[in-house]
């Protein structure tokens, strides 16, 4: 007898070490199955015949689609990838620069890496097998009178705890969860990829602005260069010149101001696309829109694309449900008894969770069209800036004209100039607005990103 219960031990102490262990390392060893089964893990080993041939059949489907949707991807993908010279970055390089440098979006990815190479099928087999192996231990401290201890309380914890997740990977509870996780984790990595992008847009309007600050101050130096002649003359007063030398002391320090924040956010771009941080990186015009982008966006058709893509609307109807399951279990724990303060506190939890969930997708709504409403008023911008440009280049050719017959002073044509420059830079200003709404329309679109 002795000896037996010292056998006994060694086992309980095998199958608690191997419960150690994490059921998600599922290239892990199998414990050995115990040499008798209750009857409920009998029912197991038959049940599990008519699981694995069903999974077996799901995986090769599941195989299948995944082979399709890659060799579908593969031809998405850009015929030639040309990488972006050192020291320069370009906005279609962007992203994948991104992908592949950024620390966080790498972390995310191998978070998403770990998830996707469970294997279910293996998993719920060695669940199974320490299942049974549990068992078989439970079932030789009841024969030896050990069934009370607190060995056998934990074995029995151990074995709810671990059948929770055997049933859950059974019903698909545990995989439906991952993709859960899943879908999140990829809205968060393109959350990333769409804030470099928009920095990198705030960048070029910042440079954008820069220019024309360079612009207003040469500007200034020639009426400075002219007031200075005139107050020799005695034509003005001292004031006068004073107020304009400080108006240009002024602009110069919004200028100085202007490319330290730009320096600051190019660096933050180099450190977002894994760059060397210096804050000097050269960034690339944005892509030009055509009219047959412009032309094909469609608001209800994108709209309901949207909200299928939404991760914070699947989560938001996840909550409703999970409100209205419990309204539920409230109501037949206590007989549907409607005067049961229980059955009150969950329905009115139930209904609050609807107006919440009613009132997320009213915002996501109004916020998806009113991104569809800018980019069709940013359209008209420039259309309205483009034909104001092509008036003020119209004018600067009658002063140019004027100044080669002696009719028109230097300074009246390099004003005319001016106004050219001008118009160009709000023409400029237009296309960046433009080609920033509709980049961010487009994200809210394609994957249900607001912000």
């Amino acid at each position: 007898m002795k000896r037996q219960l010292t056998a006994l031990l060694a086992a309980m102490l095998v199958v608690l070490s191997l419960l150690g262990a994490s059921v998600l390392a599922a290239d892990s060893p199998n414990p050995a199955s115990g040499t008798a089964e209750t009857e409920t893990d009998q029912q197991l080993d038959t049940d599990q015949t008519k699981e694995e041939a069903a999974q077996e059949s799901s995986a090769e489907e599941q195989a299948t689609g995944e082979e399709a949707a890659e060799e579908t991807e593969e031809e998405q993908l850009p015929e030639e990838y040309v990488p972006d010279p050192l020291g320069y970055i370009s906005f279609e390089n962007l992203e994948r620069r991104l992908r592949e440098n950024n620390l966080t979006l790498l972390a995310l990815e191998e978070n998403i890496q770990a998830i996707e190479v469970i294997d279910y099928d293996q998993m719920y087999e060695t669940l199974r097998q320490n299942l049974n192996s549990i068992a078989s231990a439970q079932w030789m401290m009841t024969l030896y009178g050990m069934g009370e201890t607190p060995e056998a309380k934990a074995l029995e914890q151990s074995y709810d705890a671990l059948r929770e997740t055997f049933d859950a990977i059974k019903e698909g509870d545990l995989q439906k969860d991952n993709e859960d996780v899943l879908w999140q984790l990829r809205t968060a990595q393109n959350q990333i990829v769409m804030a470099g992008e928009s920095l990198y847009i705030a960048i070029m309007e910042m440079e954008q602005n820069a220019r024309s600050l360079d612009r207003s101050l040469e500007a200034l130096d020639r009426s400075l260069e002219e007031l200075e002649l005139r107050y020799e003359l005695g034509q003005i007063s001292s004031q006068t010149l004073k107020q304009t030398q400080a108006s240009r002391t002024s602009l110069l320090s919004s200028k100085q101001t202007l490319d330290s924040n730009i320096q600051n956010y190019k660096m933050q771009l180099e450190l977002m696309s894994g760059g060397e941080l210096k804050g000097t990186i050269e960034l690339g015009e944005l892509p030009k829109l055509t009219n047959e982008q412009l032309s094909s966006m469609n608001l209800e058709e994108d709209l309901a694309a949207a909200k299928e893509a939404s991760y914070d609307l699947y989560v938001a109807k996840q909550e409703l449900d999970d409100a209205q399951d419990n309204a539920r279990g409230q109501a037949e724990l206590y007989g549907n008894r409607e005067d049961r303060y229980e059955v009150q506190v969950a329905n009115h939890q139930w209904q609050a969770a609807q107006y919440n969930y009613d009132a997320t997708v009213q915002n996501f709504e109004i916020s998806f069209r009113t991104l569809y409403l800018q980019v069709k008023d940013f359209k008209q911008v420039l259309d309205a800036a483009k034909t104001a440009l092509a008036v003020e280049q119209d004018n600067y050719a009658v002063s140019q004209l004027k100044y080669e017959q002696g009719n028109l002073s230097k300074n009246d044509l390099l004003e005319a100039e001016d106004k050219v420059k001008e118009a160009q830079e709000t023409v400029d200003g237009a296309e960046n607005d433009l080609f920033s709404a509709y980049h961010t329309y487009r994200w809210a679109a394609d994957y249900g990103i607001l912000n």
